[in-house]
């Protein structure tokens, strides 16, 4: 149950962005940069990435969400697990295992990012934007858990919803919001 009168029918971060669109707004603005606009680093890469941090964090809705997109862009969703599970052996490439240790020290607490982490990334080819865009994903969606768990909102379990919603965040990307449904349906 919410924390605070949040409108009805909205869950995860679609409650508070309903509740607050003004600051909803640079919010999806953001998440459609780093997460959907071109890049070095493709969107399932990205979306791994959100997905990764955000089920650290055991935020349900963004992990499932964006797992969803990630599994969307992949075309494969047993990748998508085998990251949260253990990234270090899922079959993504070297790069991107480097840039998921800087993200999961991120997720922690910035500070934990040493020098040797950026120089594992760039040796295995990271640039530094994308070592720069790592960063703030795992920042940024620390930020978007902790607002979704802080107000309360509603995290349905409902695989369809998310297959659903990850659908149209990779094929939409993050500035058009989706379909309003009852949070009875979900």
């Amino acid at each position: 149950m919410p924390h605070i009168n949040l409108p009805e029918g909205y869950p995860g971060i679609s409650a508070g962005f309903t509740y607050r669109p003004e600051t909803a707004k640079p919010m999806r603005e953001l998440a459609d940069i780093l997460l959907h606009q071109p890049n070095s680093l493709t969107p399932g890469e990205r979306e791994l990435i959100a997905t990764f941090v955000s089920s650290r964090n055991c935020t349900t809705f963004c992990a499932l969400s964006h797992g969803a997109a990630a599994a969307n862009h992949l075309g494969d969703a047993s990748v998508v697990e085998k990251v949260k599970a253990d990234f270090v052996s899922a079959p993504i490439s070297p790069k991107l295992k480097a840039l998921l240790v800087i993200a999961g020290k991120v997720q922690q607490d910035g500070k934990l990012v040493t020098e040797s982490d950026v120089l594992a990334a760039r040796t295995l080819g990271a640039t530094d934007l994308e070592i720069h865009d790592t960063v703030l994903i795992a920042a940024a969606f620390s930020m978007f858990n902790r607002y979704v768990d802080g107000l309360g909102t509603i995290q349905p379990t409902n695989p369809d919803m998310y297959a659903q919603m990850g659908k149209h965040l990779a094929e939409e990307g993050y500035t058009k919001p989706s379909i309003r449904q009852p949070v009875s349906s979900l």
